[in-house]
């Protein structure tokens, strides 16, 4: 017989003749079969899978029944494939044939056109869809799905490597229609690369309204999600602004070609609105216009920035304007404003109180409209950056509620892309990397223009080890947002990781320019051989602590004799390469584990790794992993000794195991130093 399995469950005979099965469960347990054709399947657990509300003897009666109905309804049609024991079922040996075998047996062939054909063909179709059985079935084709679409992903990898460019490349193309990992950054295809800068208001009418923030909002949503333009992050242009430059000087730093200015007037009649395209290399304006509107439009679906303005801005540019994306907002203005002024609360990182005044005001949002997706979506993320890069006792609990909001903006949008990100950052302090990074891949599927959405799938490859993979996300992060010194963290992490000290040294060396803590220019610096450099790096961040690099929460502040001391004798514990000094850095760091507040804390997981403590790397990843610590994790697989002693452990593949790792490289494909399970070989 002939399965389709992706997409409808289809049975069809040699001829090609529709074999119609009525009863939804026995076509299901042929499904089942046909997904394990070269096992025996146990009686019992077909019935508990099919039916597990009920006894389990009822159970085994109604599988009885179901397959002697399977059974007749196949022989009609000329087909014997059933052999059915009283303890198991299968498939007889050579009876199937079906879309899965022919894609598998074409990228393991040497023309793997046929592979071509049927990844187009199939398309995103899911394993077996349908609607839901029950919770069983449905939590067992779930892990079914991932576990071929992992293999999937494996086998058009090396089909990929394997073939000549061009047959490569149409591998490639053919392979983004069912999967995100493939939809990678293509500068090619960006011709215009945009920032668009916060518009003026001048208001007659006064009272606390944001209509300039909002026009800009929806501005940047729109565009964000047109083909052929990169939109810079809203992060790096706010940066810009701070510094006072000239628009010539904004282009030119940020890297863009155009940048979008503007201003809004709002009286009793309504609101205006001038907006220009300015030409970054010479300042000069390249269109521009002028719109009015009502207060009504505006909040009535945005109308004020409609498809008239972005085709014509596309008309400049030389593009073709693509739908807009559909958005998720409110209608209510006192929702939006605060939404507004809680957004730009949340990107005051390091000002004290910021993220918390902005949570207070995304929470009063919600609770005038509670179906305000894109506010539930901001909220979670405040969360999440709370328990990053706050002082915090409670960064797993905030990471939960940050999930919690996410889920709900998802309820309410699908298309919520930025929401996928944090539930991916969530289920690490699940212990479940390889649900985190679907998650990411899911979230770049679903919105790929968004700058922290590449950087989170970025850094997620990249607490996995693979870094090769990794740095075309990073690369994107750094692009959308080039003067966010965290980019340029994992940057520097991703090209140590690969070997390219002088590109590693040039990143960090980026992120002290733009006045970032710069921890991971003194670990280039010491991998780069350098370690007196390294040092007066690593001391020189002493400048930071209590501002941009946070203290441990729970800790009481340091004098400055006491943090000049504590850096000092860190600098020289991590980089000097003196046994003495970092034998005696990895005793403090064992009682600072053992004393402090938070003993997962970042201060005391990054030494650890860079100094290859694989002990306490070991204990305090396998106890805790939360928004903090988590991103250290991508310095683990820096292969120079020190560092490379923790993934050298003989211990290391059995910890991988308990935090998760190993099911994730086995789904998604393993990491760059260890390219397959040494427990097994």
């Amino acid at each position: 017989m002939k399965a389709t399995l992706f997409g409808e469950f289809r049975i069809e005979t040699p001829s090609g003749e529709l074999v119609v099965l009525s009863n939804r469960r026995a076509a299901l347990l042929l499904a089942v079969l046909c997904l394990a054709p070269d096992h025996s399947i146990d009686r019992e657990a077909l019935a508990r899978l099919l039916w597990p509300d009920r006894f389990l003897a009822q159970a085994k009666a109604s599988l009885r029944q179901c397959l002697l109905e399977l059974r007749r309804r196949l022989e009609e049609h000329g087909i014997d494939c059933l052999r059915v024991s009283r303890a198991e079922v299968a498939l007889a040996p050579g009876s199937l044939e079906c879309d899965l075998f022919d894609l598998e047996a074409g990228l393991s062939s040497d023309d793997p056109e046929a592979a071509i054909a049927a990844l187009l063909a199939i398309g995103n179709r899911p394993l077996i869809q349908g609607p839901p059985l029950n919770p069983e079935f449905e939590e067992w084709i779930t892990t079914r799905r991932d576990h071929v679409d992992a293999q999937l992903r494996a086998a058009i990898s090396g089909a990929i490597r394997n073939s000549p460019k061009a047959t490569s490349e149409r591998l490639l193309e053919a392979a983004r229609a069912r999967f995100a990992s493939y939809r990678t950054f293509n500068r090619a295809s960006h011709q215009a690369r945009i920032a668009v800068l916060p518009f003026g208001q001048m208001d007659t009418v006064g009272g606390n309204f944001f209509l300039a923030d909002g026009i800009v909002d929806e501005l940047s949503t729109r565009l964000a999600g047109i083909n052929g333009i990169a939109l810079a992050g809203r992060t790096s242009v706010a940066a810009m602004i701070e510094k006072g430059r000239t628009l010539t000087q904004i282009a030119s730093d940020l890297g863009v070609t155009y940048l979008i200015e503007g201003d809004v007037r709002r009286d009793e009649q309504g609101i205006s609105v001038r907006m220009a395209l300015i030409s970054g290399q010479s300042g000069t304006e390249i269109w521009s216009d002028r719109l009015s509107g009502s207060i009504e439009d505006f909040f009535d679906g945005r109308r004020v920035i409609g498809a008239n303005i972005i085709a014509a801005i596309c008309r400049a540019l030389g593009l073709t304007a693509s739908p807009a994306p559909s958005r998720k907002m409110t209608r209510d203005r006192e929702a939006y404003a605060l939404y507004l002024q809680a957004r730009a609360m949340i990107q005051k990182i390091g000002v004290e109180g910021a993220f918390a005044k902005g949570i207070a005001f995304l929470e009063q949002a919600l609770e005038i409209d509670p179906d305000f997706a894109e506010c539930w979506t901001a909220l979670a993320n405040a969360h999440i950056m709370t328990a990053a890069i706050t002082p915090s006792l409670e960064r797993v609990a905030q990471s939960a509620e940050a999930a919690r909001c996410a889920e709900r903006a998802i309820a309410l949008d699908p298309g919520q892309g930025h929401a996928c990100s944090i539930l991916g950052i969530h289920e690490w302090t699940r212990f479940n990397p390889a649900r985190a990074l679907e998650m990411a891949f899911e979230a770049y599927a679903r919105d790929p223009n968004d700058a922290d959405v590449c950087s989170r799938l970025g850094s997620c490859l990249l607490y996995l080890g693979k870094s090769r993979e990794a740095l075309p996300y990073v690369e994107e992060a750094v692009d959308r947002d080039p003067v966010y010194g965290r980019n340029y963290a994992m940057l520097t992490s991703a090209y140590l990781s690969l070997g390219e000290i002088d590109k590693a040294l040039a990143a960090g060396q980026r992120m002290a320019d733009l006045g970032t803590p710069a921890i991971w220019l003194a670990l280039a610096q010491f991998v780069a051989g350098d370690l007196r450099a390294a040092e007066r790096t690593h001391y020189n961040l002493r400048s930071f602590l209590g501002t941009t690099l946070m203290s441990p929460p729970g800790v009481a502040p340091m004098d400055d004799a006491a943090r000049d001391a504590y850096f000092a004798f860190g600098a020289r514990g991590i980089y000097s390469g003196v046994q003495a000094d970092r034998a005696a850095y990895c005793q403090m760091l064992g009682g600072l584990h053992a004393t402090m507040p938070d003993p997962y804390d970042s201060t005391i997981a990054f030494p650890a790794i860079a100094m290859g403590h694989s002990d306490l790397v070991m204990k305090i990843y396998s106890e805790c992993i939360h928004p903090s610590n988590m991103f250290i994790l991508m310095s683990l697989w820096i292969d120079i000794d020190p560092i490379n002693r923790t993934i050298r452990d003989p211990r290391f593949m059995d910890f991988a195991e308990r935090i998760g790792m190993v099911e994730a490289w086995e789904r998604f494909g393993w990491p760059d130093l260890i390219p397959g399970d040494p427990r097994r070989s």
